[in-house]
């Protein structure tokens, strides 16, 4: 995962985004689990309200970015810790709960790696992960088509992936349930209200727009953004609430019984 991250940026939508997390976690059956791993957890902000469920449980939070993990949290709880670390060299022997929220969709190999998680955690323990579902929405098929475009595909090529990037909540539940776990999976499709000027400009700049930001200079960062941006508004219209922003996720709970 060598995309780079702006936590000021990303955390922009800070409510919306950590929506899914809440939700994912509120479905994990575990009272009391001894060790916790939240992957790709940012900056762990959010890592660190699983101490107020398991105050007794040692939490860590492991994410790529160095920048991401240099603005955690100063106050976290006595029982968390958030450092820097590869989702795919994780091993998941020993661990009691382990959740990914938004972060495996950049992992090419994610589906070799739950099923390893799979077999790695004891009879008991937990694996939750929620991805993003809309790569086949609008914004990643615009910004896609503009990725292959005579004026970017010579810097973009093989850059962006596409509906590959993930599998359906029936695909990962089927994997699961080969794997011996009893799955709990569904797919929700959140309706955001944006504000402001261009917000799904702004809402991707933090997430699925950071390979293209990376890969272009500053001039033509700021050429690919422009026509991006114009094509966004056609695609999502403003009205005088905001801008309405269908986002699809799937989700995932898997137990070893």
């Amino acid at each position: 995962m060598g995309t780079s991250w702006n936590p000021g940026v990303y955390q922009r939508y800070a409510i919306e985004r950590s929506r899914p997390f809440f939700e994912l976690v509120q479905r994990v059956r575990h009272e009391a689990p001894a060790r916790i791993v939240d992957l790709g957890c940012g900056t762990g902000v959010q890592t660190a309200t699983l101490a107020e469920r398991w105050p007794d449980a040692q939490i860590t939070g492991i994410d790529s970015s160095a920048d991401m993990v240099d603005k955690q949290p100063k106050d976290l709880p006595s029982n968390v810790s958030v450092v820097q670390g590869d989702i795919a060299e994780f091993d998941a022997s020993g661990i009691d709960v382990v959740i990914s929220n938004a972060a495996l969709q950049w992992v090419p190999v994610h589906r070799d790696l739950v099923r390893r998680w799979a077999e790695q955690i004891d009879v008991g323990s937990t694996l939750a992960w929620q991805v993003p579902g809309n790569f086949d929405a609008p914004s990643h098929v615009l910004m896609r088509e503009m990725a292959d475009s005579a004026e970017f595909s010579p810097f973009l090529a093989g850059v962006l992936r596409g509906g590959d990037s993930v599998d359906t909540a029936q695909q990962y539940a089927s994997e699961m349930i080969a794997a011996g776990l009893t799955v709990d999976a569904w797919e929700t499709t959140y309706i955001h209200v944006l504000p402001g000027v261009d917000p799904v400009l702004n809402w991707v700049r933090g997430t699925g727009l950071r390979p293209v930001l990376d890969a272009l200079d500053d001039e033509q960062r700021g050429r690919f953004e422009e026509q991006y941006a114009a094509k966004l508004r056609a695609a999502y219209p403003s009205t005088p609430e905001g801008t309405l922003f269908p986002f699809r996720r799937i989700f995932v709970v898997a137990r070893k019984s």
